[in-house]
Order: C-alpha cells, then structure tokens, then sequence
C-alpha cells in the first residue's frame, strides 16, 4: 500500500469515530404518501447503504447501512397516479381552482415545516450521498430561498395579470393556468434543490404531482412527506417508489401524464417520452447530459483559469451537470497550466463528509470508481497519462482525482460525460479546434473562456452562444443564480428553468374574453365585484 493510499484508507472511521452531532440511526421508511394518505407498507423495502465506509474491530471495512424505503409496484404507482388525476379533476378540483394567494399560503406553510427538519435533511443528504456538511447545508438553505424567490416571482406575475386588456373591441384578461398531472423525478447529486426546483413551481401553478425519488437520495424526502400530506389538499402531491422500469413505464403509457420533468439523461427521457401515447399533449421539461467545456487561451491568467477550473471540475467530486468536464489548453501554456492545476488538487482536503473544510468525498454509485477506472485504462491505452500522483486510486467508496493529458477524439473521455473526479484535458494550437469540438458535440448546455484579450473573447462569444446556452468569461460553468435561466441545448436540455421561467414552464397562458358591449361589461364588473371568480378578477396581492 503506497502512502497516498495509507491517507484515503485512513480517513473511513470506525463507528465511535463519528461525531456524535452526525450519529445516525437507520431510517425505515414504511409509508408513502398517495392521495392525502400516509398509506403503510408491509411489502418488499429497498435497503440504503452509504459511501461512508466503517472500519470493524477486524480491520475490514463495510458500507454503513442507514435505512430502508418501500419497493413500490405497478400497482401501487398507478393509484398514485389515479389520486394525482382524482385532485386535478379535470381543472375543477380544489387545488386547480384555488386562488393564488391560497396556494401561496400553503405553500409558506410547507416551507416553515421544511425548517423544522433541517437538521435531519442535512444529516441524511451528508450520509446518502456523501456530499460534505458545508454542501449539504448550503442546498438545503438555497432550496428554501429558491421557494421564497419563486413565491416572490408568481406574485409578481399574478400583479401584472390583475388588470383587463381591451385590444380591438375585446376586452380580455390573461392569467396562467396549470396543465394537470406531473411525473417529477429529480437527480442524485441535488435530490433536494434539483428536485424542487421542478416539484415547487409545478405545484404553485395548480397542478397535482407524482414525484418519484432519486435512486441515491431517496430517505432524504420522508421527513417533507407529512408537511405535503399537512399543507396540501389531497392528492396533490403523491410518491411513488421501486424500480424506475417497472413503476414509470406504465404511467406514461396511460396517456394521463401532461407533464414530464426529469433531471437525468437523455437516453432515459427519450425512452420515456416515446411511451406517451399522445406526444403532443405532453409537454417536457427536462435537464440532460452536458460535457461542458473549458478553454484556456493563449493570453488567459493562468492562476485564475486554474481557480477556477478546480472548482468547475472538482466541486462535489465533478458530480455536476455543470461540471467542466474537459479543458482545453493552447499547447504553448499547458505544461504551465498542468502543473499549476496538479499542485492546487494536491491541496484540496479529502476525508469524510462532516469533516471542516474536505473537498473530495466518497462517491455514492457503487459502480462509478469502475466505470472512471475503465476510462482512465481507455485514455491510456489511446495515448494519455495520468499526471497527477496518485491520479485515479481508490480506496472504497473513495476515487482520487485524475488529471488525463494529452487526451484526443479516440478516447472515451473525449466524449462520455464522466460525471466524476476524471479531468480530462486537450491541447490545441488553433483555437477553431475547440470550437468544432462543441459544433460536433451532441451537448449544449455551457462553456467557459479564459483570456484577457477582449477581442478574441467577443469573436468568441458570438458562435458560442449559438451552440450552447451560457457563455462564462473567465468563470466556472454554474447554475445560479436562480433568476438567470438555466437549460441548454441539443441533447442538454429541455425547456428553461430559473425562478420565472419555472412558473411558466408548468402553466400557459389562458385568456377570459369578451366583445366590448354593455350587458358584457355588467358580466365582468359583477364577476370582479362579487369575486365569484378567481380567474377573472382584479385583486392585487401584496
């Protein structure tokens, strides 16, 4: 065992090594929520283990067990399904008719709820997945402000909807209405703020929700289930469990789906869309696969292009759609770069997720230190080394980062979306190089330039733009903030997502129209007068 292999081993505790504020014990999830019920379940159960591996009194080392959750079947995905159509009803059940402020007073209700569990989100987001307690708090505490934005956000459009139009001897009033039944599955790297940021405009909107977990990041969820049950009407918002292939197919071959929203990839939505028997009544919205890039010019600042490119590609392990997945580097500054970028990895802190300050933590997929094992055994094959000491041990759960170069088109890194701890890096002498690579790409959601000649950044910019949705100078790839829109192009994404763009998203615009007569007039005024109607109506909320 070398040394670097001595310190990964060293860092997975044994039991009583876990501080006691991050003790915890084994969550047997035995209800899930369908139709107002909390209905208990005595079926099979899916056991979690986590990335934190333990060390026992013989030396070996075991994946940490921390609960259980139902394994749900056909049937039980299609009652959920029947309870989300039952609240919907059409567009005449209660939560689609429901004033806007109403659902805006259920919705700060939920959020006070969320607060309360805190704690208990945070710990099983550090244990599930292994990202460290500063990440975890920090996506708790920006999915809780994302809330309160978008409340903020669909107040604000509610304003603007609130007077009547009169165009042409018409006199209208245009609001947003929900679509029906949304199937919401949310990633594994954010379950809580990728999830939500589908889950909490689709329901504001008046629509009525079947959200199924993430594989990894399942248990976080049962400590919100009783504030949905509480908070909402019944049936709005209902989970299914299981295996994703047995539970969703027949969902979607109802027809009864109007909206599908997933953060995942695009082979699985594809397939999924495929299945809808009536694809022009299904809209999508969804967040793919991304193989975001990174350019380093000629004139860059080197440290800062290093900074940077650290965080893009090393934040939560690279397990980002945003990550910066492959640099490029013009040839004249790469060894420069290379060896900057190796000493700044050198110093990010690696060990267990409550730990101060740690950087790299074990990965959750079981399968992922293979699959990034096989890739680096790829690019070695087709020309590429491993630069960095140590690149590419793994100990456990834990798979040391990797910087590859000189990587080219025949590797499998070139092109495949690692979603892990594996930098991949090219050198080009023309920057049209880089360029083509991301026309060719089948991604396009971001990339980011480093330079400082603003010249070249500008005839940059202007191709870019048209190949992938955000353009970042001399700046990591990212999402936020939540008010920029966030989607991306080709095979990346569908559909926009930001704070507004949510709202929209999960609704279209209605219109209630009248011709300009008198006895059409005294309709509407005694609608607006006697607020018999939340639709047509003129309240302002403040």
């Amino acid at each position: 065992m070398n040394n670097l292999q001595e310190k990964i081993t060293a860092i997975f505790p044994t039991a009583d090594q876990i501080p006691d504020a991050y003790q915890i014990q084994p969550v047997h999830q035995k209800e899930y929520l369908v139709g107002g019920e909390m209905r208990q379940w005595t079926g099979k159960t899916q056991d979690v283990y986590s990335p934190v591996y333990i060390k026992g009194a013989d030396g070996k080392f075991e994946s940490k067990y921390i609960g259980s959750f139902p394994i749900t079947d056909t049937a039980e995905a299609m009652e959920a399904l029947d309870a989300a159509v039952k609240a919907f009803d059409s567009g005449r059940g209660e939560w689609p008719t429901m004033s806007v402020t109403e659902r805006i007073t259920c919705m700060e209700n939920f959020v006070k709820k969320m607060l309360a569990k805190k704690t208990e989100i945070v710990n099983l987001l550090m244990f599930e997945i292994g990202k460290s307690l500063a990440d975890s708090i920090k996506e708790f505490d920006r999915t809780v402000e994302y809330i309160y934005d978008t409340i903020d956000c669909l107040k604000d459009i509610d304003r603007a909807s609130s007077r009547f139009k009169i165009e042409q001897g018409i006199i209208g009033q245009i609001r947003r209405s929900p679509f029906g039944v949304v199937l919401c599955m949310g990633p594994f790297n954010y379950p809580l703020n990728e999830t939500y940021t589908t889950l909490i405009p689709a329901i504001l909107m008046g629509n009525t929700i079947l959200f199924k977990p993430p594989k990894h990041g399942t248990l976080l969820h049962y400590p919100m289930l009783q504030a949905f049950k509480e908070c909402f009407p019944k049936g709005v918002v209902n989970t299914i469990y299981g295996r994703g292939a047995n539970v969703v197919p027949p969902i979607m071959q109802s027809g009864k789906i109007n909206i599908l929203t997933l953060i995942g990839s695009s082979k699985v939505a594809n397939d999924l869309k495929k299945m809808h028997p009536k694809l022009n009544r299904l809209r999508a919205v969804l967040g793919l696969d991304a193989k975001n890039a990174g350019i380093v010019l000629k004139n860059a600042d080197v440290e800062l292009a290093v900074k940077e490119c650290i965080l893009g590609s090393l934040s939560f392990n690279g397990q980002r759609c945003t990550a910066i997945k492959i640099i490029w580097v013009h040839r004249s500054i790469a060894k420069k770069f290379l060896n900057r970028f190796t000493e700044e990895l050198e110093k990010l802190k690696f060990g267990m997720p409550w730990e101060a300050g740690v950087n790299l933590t074990p990965l959750p997929e079981p399968n992922k230190p293979a699959y990034l094992t096989e890739c680096i055994e790829d690019a070695k094959a087709n020309g590429a080394e491993v630069i960095n000491e140590g690149g590419g041990t793994v100990v456990n759960s834990f798979f040391y980062p990797a910087v590859l170069y000189p990587v080219n088109n025949k590797m499998k890194v070139y092109e495949e979306e690692q979603f892990g701890p594996l930098i991949p890096v090219v050198p080009f002498d023309d920057v049209e190089e880089p360029i083509q690579y991301l026309i060719d790409s089948s991604h396009g959601q971001q990339v980011s330039i480093f330079g400082t000649n603003s010249h070249q950044i500008a005839n940059l910019i202007d191709p870019l733009v048209n190949q992938v949705s955000r353009v970042n100078i001399n700046a990591q790839c990212q999402r936020g903030p939540d008010t920029f829109p966030f989607t991306g192009r080709k095979d990346s994404a569908e559909g926009t997502l930001s704070v507004e763009d949510a709202l929209r998203a999960f609704s279209i615009r209605t219109v209630v129209a009248t011709k300009e007569t008198a006895d059409n007039k005294q309709i509407f005024n005694e609608i607006v007068e006697d607020h018999s109607s939340h639709f047509l109506s003129t309240k302002y909320i403040f």
